[in-house]
């Protein structure tokens, strides 16, 4: 049997949560010449978010500069446009709450430092800041203080006495929606009123301004109910008197717009299908705002524009662009076979990655724009995300502070592989101990969510504690995963449980095959899609020793009304739904729970309570029916946390869920091992 690897007492999942870093979003100065950028932190057992400053010199190393400190969550920093102020968001750190934003109000720093000041305060706190072309007038979306559901007198501060439902845009995965948000403005100047400029029923999201700056780009849904048929257009306000007009539609989404330089044209991201199917691919479309007319630059590139690709290490707002390179040029990230990289497109369709090759192992997580000057920030072979600017066609290093904590633990061996599927090769992302481990180990196949994400070259907090368990970590890209075309995407559609099932279960006879994986230790975990596959694989098959599901779906058929997308979601999976001829059916056969009978590998589902995306009463549904059945399993349900909560939620809860996710896998592969390592503070039942 080998011997695992193990580093030491630091290689804990409580070591791990508590010593990781990251950078997220940042700002890039007008000049091009500095940036900032947030780096989170955990400290005493709360999330720390602070800004950091560095210069962007040609060729020379820079050392960066912390700008905030203290319990606070500071992020979004927009630098102006004489590049003497940084506005930013703060709230307070909050060791009872996981990182929620909705307590933050805007902030002013001297970009040379100092000790910021607030802007003034709205009730319901600020959610997006950026500052007009001449930086004399700072652009808010905020919570208006109306309330669309609420009915009945109660106290300032608590539970409403009712709340009158009449849509199902009620919820999202942060909870109710009971304010609209609207575009305020505001003078850059302490205690500074802000005015609400946008009114209606609609929500405003991703302003740009226009760069005489005399009105704001951007994108809502004004449809009947955007909880059955979403459908976001451009439109722009005039700063002057608030009129608000119709700029741009397309027969899907069209948003994330981008002025021009010359105001001639507004780039943004958009899907021009009626009620786009899951297959449909964003596209970057340039669009004439005097005529409406939009024109796809991406079409002919079969690769979604945007983020499609990640690792659970950590999350950000992430700027996935456009953002306007000169007047003839926009740069967008996008996804191609789990690799995200920034691309110059030209006004003419002209596309090429700003990366040149193209195996390069970069996970970009978001991107800015100035002078000419392009940074990102992102995870390059495997290792945690630090802030680059793109040179000559490769990715030079401005920071090492975000990946600092690494050095800390043993780095996973990270490897390529392609494997024969069904319907062609399968690209996957291979996560050893360090060194590569030697013979057949035990191995972990982790699903991604989505369907439609994929699995990039980095690393999660899962796979560092796994590998380090001396196990391997393998995390394919079946059909349905994004960035290898559409035709991979379509190659899943409602095949859900079929399609899926019969690729993941190749690259299990592959790995075992090639003599990397044992055959009697495999195990299977996944998140969200990832969980229902997850669940769905255990039903079928007996050739895990144990599994763990996160957040996943059970029931198809209630998840459709369940779910706060799940209506339309169904719909353009081509799953069905449960109102037409046959379609509560057709959801069932596609269903965790119709198989829960043949489940006989030990189980360990985990569960946020709060998730409105893969709600704890779907789940529940499937851990019923297996106690009465007499099969192993537990059901974790972790109060107050979110959809994502493995990566964003309280650090207690993320090492209390490592732990046992450690565990139970150790019981299932080693399991005359040692058990006390990584205990679990209440241990689960040996398997």
């Amino acid at each position: 049997m080998p011997t695992p690897s193990r580093p030491g007492a630091s290689a804990a999942p409580q070591d791990l949560v508590r010593a990781q870093a990251a950078i997220d979003v940042h700002a890039l100065a007008p000049d091009g010449t500095w940036a900032v950028y947030v780096r989170r932190t955990v400290s005493r057992g709360e999330y720390r978010r602070h800004l950091w400053r560095i210069d962007v010199p040609d060729g020379r190393a820079a050392r960066p500069r912390q700008l905030t400190s203290g319990r606070t969550l500071d992020t979004t920093p927009a630098i102006s446009p004489d590049g003497r102020w940084i506005a930013f968001l703060r709230a307070p750190a909050n060791p009872a709450l996981r990182e929620d934003r909705r307590a933050a109000q805007v902030f002013l720093l001297a970009a040379a430092g100092g000790r910021p000041r607030p802007l003034g305060r709205l009730p319901h706190g600020v959610e997006s800041v950026s500052w007009s072309p001449d930086g004399a007038t700072l652009a808010l979306v905020a919570p208006v203080a109306a309330e669309r559901f609420v009915a009945g007198d109660a106290r300032r501060g608590s539970e409403p006495i009712v709340r009158r439902i009449t849509r199902m845009d009620f919820r999202d995965d942060s909870g109710y929606l009971d304010h609209r948000r609207h575009l305020w403005l505001a003078t850059p100047r302490r205690g500074a009123r802000a005015r609400q400029l946008t009114h209606g029923d609609f929500d405003v999201a991703t302003p740009a301004w226009t760069p005489d700056g005399r009105s704001i780009v951007f994108a809502a849904d004004a449809g009947p109910d955007a909880g059955l048929d979403p459908r976001s257009v451009l439109a722009a306000v005039s700063v002057p008197d608030g009129d608000v007009r119709r700029v741009a539609e397309l027969r899907g989404d069209l948003e994330a717009p981008a002025c021009s330089p010359d105001g001639r044209w507004i780039a943004a991201i958009g899907k021009d299908l009626a009620d786009p199917p899951e297959a449909t691919q964003p596209e970057l479309f340039r669009v004439d705002p005097a005529t409406g007319e939009a024109i796809s630059l991406t079409a002919n590139l079969d690769l979604p524009v945007g983020i499609f690709a990640s690792t659970h290490l950590s999350r950000g707002d992430q700027a996935e662009g456009p953002f306007w390179l000169d007047r003839d040029h926009v740069v967008v990230l996008i996804t191609r076979r789990g690799r995200v990289v920034p691309w110059r497109v030209s006004l003419d369709g002209a596309a090429e990655p700003m990366v040149s090759d193209p195996q390069a192992r970069v996970l970009a997580g978001g991107a800015q724009v100035a002078a000419g000057r392009v940074t990102v920030n992102a995870q390059v072979d495997g290792r945690p995300s630090e802030l680059f600017v793109v040179e000559d066609g490769r990715l030079r290093p401005l920071t090492r502070n975000g990946g600092a904590w690494r050095r800390r633990f043993a780095t996973p061996h990270l490897e390529e592989l392609t494997v024969p599927g069904p319907a062609g090769p399968i690209q996957l992302w291979l996560h050893s101990p360090a060194g590569g481990g030697d013979g057949p180990l035990p191995t972990v196949l982790d699903i991604h969510g989505g369907p439609t994400g994929s699995w990039g070259p980095g690393v999660s907090l899962d796979t560092l504690a796994l590998t380090a368990r001396g196990w391997r970590v393998v995390q394919p890209n079946i059909r349905g995963s994004a960035s290898f075309g559409r035709a991979w995407v379509e190659g899943l559609g409602a095949g859900w449980g079929d399609v899926d099932a019969a690729d993941a279960m190749a690259v299990v006879d592959a790995i075992v095959a090639t003599g990397l994986a044992d055959p009697r230790r495999l195990g299977v975990i996944g998140l969200s899609y990832g969980g229902f596959l997850t669940s769905w694989l255990v039903g079928v098959t007996d050739r895990f020793a144990a599994a763990v599901t996160e957040n996943g779906v059970s029931n198809q058929a209630t998840a459709w009304a369940e779910c706060y997308f799940g209506i339309y979601d169904s719909r353009r999976t081509g799953l069905g739904d449960p109102l037409s001829a046959g379609g509560a059916a057709r959801l069932w056969e596609r269903s965790p729970l119709r198989n829960v009978a043949a489940i006989r590998t030990p189980l360990l589902m985990l569960q946020a309570e709060e998730d409105r995306i893969c709600p704890a009463s779907d789940n529940v549904q499937l851990f019923a029916a297996l106690k009465a059945l007499g099969r192993e399993v537990e059901y974790l349900l972790y109060p107050e946390e979110h959809h994502g909560f493995r990566s964003i939620g309280r650090p207690d809860r993320r090492i209390d869920r490592l732990e046992r996710v450690l565990a139970w896998f150790e019981r299932a592969f080693e399991p005359d091992g040692d058990a006390t390592w990584f205990p679990p503070r209440n241990p689960p039942a040996v398997v």
